[in-house]
């Protein structure tokens, strides 16, 4: 977090620590770039774009804005923000309110696919409902990175994942669905899970629930980041597996049992999930 007015950094609760990965991090791991936390009694503010960097900021206490995408979001104590540095960006401290934050700008591994689901599944804008797991791996993070030895850089390669993982798991629709709603379509995702084999539709899912074809599609892809289509089929898939490994059953038989009336069918999904064809996946797991 560069920011453009520094004077927050004389405060002794406000620390700045810049990190070069060595080669092998930033060949194989996430990374860290920099981290730290600032605690400032006036509003301090970044605009940057074009930065090789992607940032987490979580807010401590306080309140301040985030402007990026052309959308501005206001935040306040417990939530954070997950944002790619080279779009163009901008985020200040209210100026009667100013924030407390803790941040780490990261790089490496696989951050522009992390990255890329997120946008796919929430806003840039997230609030956990576990933030002490944010704080603590932040926490952690600053630590590691003040004192570092030779496991400094595989230790912030896990703490990164853990509040990637921690993002991608608060989406958007968790956080504005009603609890009637997620039951609702907790129970068509359970029903799947226990009807898969069946010949199941939207047409015949949206009946039973009483829940519009189209609402019950966007919503449901919202929550589970599938759509109804792909959880039947993993479901099937996931089921054939079993039997290839566990059973002598022929191929035409499984495909019957998983709810697949065309053989071929199945084996085309197959091949689509796991690489490899039907007969190849249990000669692998049974020689």
């Amino acid at each position: 977090m560069d920011t453009n007015d520094t004077k927050g950094f004389k405060n002794k609760l406000s620390k700045r620590i810049i990190s070069t990965p060595g080669p092998a991090a930033k060949n194989t791991f996430f990374y860290v770039q920099e981290t730290g936390c600032l605690k400032s009694d006036e509003p301090a503010m970044t605009h940057r774009q074009d930065l090789d960097s992607y940032l987490i900021i979580a807010v401590i206490s306080g309140k301040g804005e985030l402007t990026i995408g052309g959308e501005t979001f206001s935040l306040s104590k417990g939530e954070c923000f997950f944002i790619d540095c080279k779009q163009s960006h901008f985020y200040k401290g209210d100026p009667d309110d100013p924030w407390e934050v803790m941040w780490v700008h990261f790089n490496g591994a696989t951050s522009r696919q992390y990255y890329e689901y997120f946008l796919s599944q929430s806003k840039n804008t997230f609030r956990p409902p576990s933030f002490d797991r944010v704080v603590s791996a932040i926490t952690e993070i600053i630590r590691i990175n003040e004192t570092k030895n030779q496991s400094s850089e595989i230790l912030s390669s896990k703490l990164i994942v853990d509040l990637l993982t921690i993002a991608l798991t608060v989406s958007s629709g968790e956080q504005q669905f009603d609890s009637a709603l997620k039951q609702k379509l907790a129970g068509v995702h359970s029903f799947i899970d226990d009807h898969f084999s069946e010949d199941l539709s939207l047409e015949k899912l949206s009946s039973q629930f009483y829940i519009s074809k189209f609402y019950l599609t966007r919503e449901y892809k919202k929550i589970y980041g599938m759509t109804i289509f792909q959880h039947i089929i993993t479901s099937r898939i996931n089921y054939g597996k079993k039997l290839l490994r566990f059973s002598d059953k022929s191929i035409e038989e499984i495909a019957h049992l998983c709810g697949f009336n065309d053989q071929s069918y199945f084996a085309r999904q197959f091949k689509k999930a796991e690489n490899l064809t039907c007969f190849s996946y249990r000669k692998m797991w049974r020689d």
